[in-house]
Order: C-alpha cells, then sequence, then structure tokens
C-alpha cells in the first residue's frame, strides 16, 4: 500500500532544503538554525526537559519497532573480572567474585534460550552496556545466538559499550533517571550481581518502587548471598521497623545460572 503524500513537508526534508540556502550574513547566524538542527540550542540548560523527554521516546520507539515485550534485567559490577582474567583483579575479593561472571553469562545464555522461542519478543536480557557483569551478561546472550539490549551512560570512566552488545539495541544516556525507568519499564524479573554504589542504586530504586507498589511486583534474584549480607543487614532493618518483615519477602539469594532459572519460574508474586 502507498504511503500517504504528507501535507507538510517532513523535518528532515527541510533539514536538507535550509542547508542548500546562500551563505550569507544572516543565513550564518545562529539565529536562522532550524531550531530542531541547532545543536547549541537543543544542549542549552532552558531545553533540559526536552531533552530528558527525548531520552525517554528514542530508546520506547526502537524497542516498540523491535516488538520487545518484556526484559530480564541484569544489574551488576562493572569492575568484576571474567575468571580468565582474575589474576589481573585489583583485590583479592574482586579475584573471588569473578565466579559471578560466569554465572551472569550462563544465566543470560539460559535467558535468551528462552526468549528465542518468541522470536526475540519476550525475556530479552538487559544490561548497562559496560564491562565486567554487564560484559557478561550481553556475552551470554550472543553466544546463544540471540539478542540483548544494552542501557550505557556517558561517564569519564567505563562508558564504552562493549563488544557483545546488540549494535542496532545499544543506546547510550546522559540522564541516569531515563535510563533507570528504561531498565525497568519492562522488566520480568531482576537479577542483581555483587557490584558497588551503581548496583545498589539500581537494585534500592527497584526495591523502593515494588515496596511503595509504584511497580508490578516481579523476581528480584541477589546473586551471592554471602557479597550482599555482608554489606547489607538485611534483618537489621526489619528489626529496627525501618522496613516490614514482609520487604525482606522481596527478594531472593541465588548462586547459580540455574537456581536463578528455577527461582524466576517459581515465584510466588
Amino acid at each position: 500500500m502507498a504511503r500517504k503524500q504528507a501535507t507538510f513537508p517532513n523535518a528532515e526534508t527541510d533539514v536538507k532544503a535550509a542547508s542548500g540556502v546562500p551563505e550569507t550574513a544572516q543565513t550564518k547566524a545562529p539565529a536562522y538554525r532550524l531550531a530542531f538542527n541547532d545543536p547549541d540550542f537543543l544542549c542549552s540548560d532552558e531545553l533540559r526537559s526536552i531533552r530528558i523527554q527525548l531520552e525517554m521516546m528514542k530508546p520506547e520507539m526502537i524497542l516498540a519497532e523491535r516488538g520487545i515485550e518484556s526484559t530480564v534485567v541484569m544489574f551488576g559490577g562493572a569492575r568484576i573480572p571474567d575468571p580468565v582474567n582474575k589474576k589481573d583483579a585489583r583485590t583479592k575479593t574482586l579475584s573471588d567474585l569473578s565466579k559471578y561472571y560466569e554465572e551472569a553469562r550462563k544465566f543470560a545464555h539460559l535467558v535468551t534460550l528462552r526468549s528465542m522461542k518468541s522470536y526475540g519478543k519476550e525475556d530479552v536480557v538487559v544490561t548497562g552496556g559496560g564491562p565486567g557483569v554487564m560484559e557478561a551478561g550481553n556475552r551470554g546472550a550472543m553466544e546463544a545466538g540471540g539478542s540483548s539490549i544494552a542501557l550505557n551512560i556517558v561517564l569519564p570512566f567505563e562508558q564504552a559499550p562493549n563488544e557483545y552488545c546488540t549494535p542496532e539495541l545499544c543506546f547510550n544516556f546522559h540522564y541516569f533517571a531515563t535510563r533507570k525507568i528504561h531498565f525497568l519499564m519492562r522488566a520480568k524479573a531482576v537479577t542483581a550481581f555483587p557490584g558497588g554504589f551503581g548496583t545498589l542504586d539500581e537494585l534500592f530504586e527497584t526495591l523502593t518502587l515494588i515496596q511503595t507498589q509504584r511497580m508490578k511486583r516481579v523476581p528480584i534474584l541477589l546473586f551471592g548471598e554471602k557479597f550482599w549480607r555482608s554489606i547489607i543487614n538485611w534483618e537489621t532493618l526489619a528489626d529496627a521497623g525501618t522496613i516490614s518483615d514482609e520487604d525482606l519477602e522481596l527478594f531472593k539469594f541465588v548462586e547459580t545460572a540455574e537456581e536463578a532459572m528455577d527461582a524466576m519460574d517459581n515465584w510466588d508474586a
């Protein structure tokens, strides 16, 4: 079916037309630039709200066009090494935690095999797109023969996407807030592997949204019970009354990819 001709010229047409205008003092001035084709204007402080909206819309439009309906989120530390390179880890603890790189890789592989049964529409792995656990997630998905989503962010370090991200589903963000919304918008399950401030931030944002019923309850699986109990005394929070005893049931500890798959499938919501 032929596409109906638009009543007005589209934005791309006008960008091309404007670029062909003869250069004069007037056309060279910043004021003359088309507003939507003016980087200085778009990056101004006054347009922050528009940039946030654009960061919401671009990934949403691409994921919707791809038909992706649900995701399995993988949070985890950028510094967790591949076991092959664990001897180069900065600390012995990081070296010991390298086993979770392999579990993340296996988990993503299993999830992606399942996702491919729905032609990549359901249970698509999504990571932060960086190194460490994120790399393991994208790697496992690629090795299974499927696609995975990467939500990268511009940082002074660790910002380049890993080589295993599906290029068509690799996004870059300026705002942490919009990035976190995209992590959870389609989440059917959330996993958290050992990590640092970023992983903690993402995990507690998720727990808070579910606790306050701003988000539907989904499985939250924490890989590495010893690690998570060593950095957070969950029972102390409940004993103090700052959270409810029932809040301790919002998550489960797991150790292996297979255990996580079983917990996800048998989650009692």
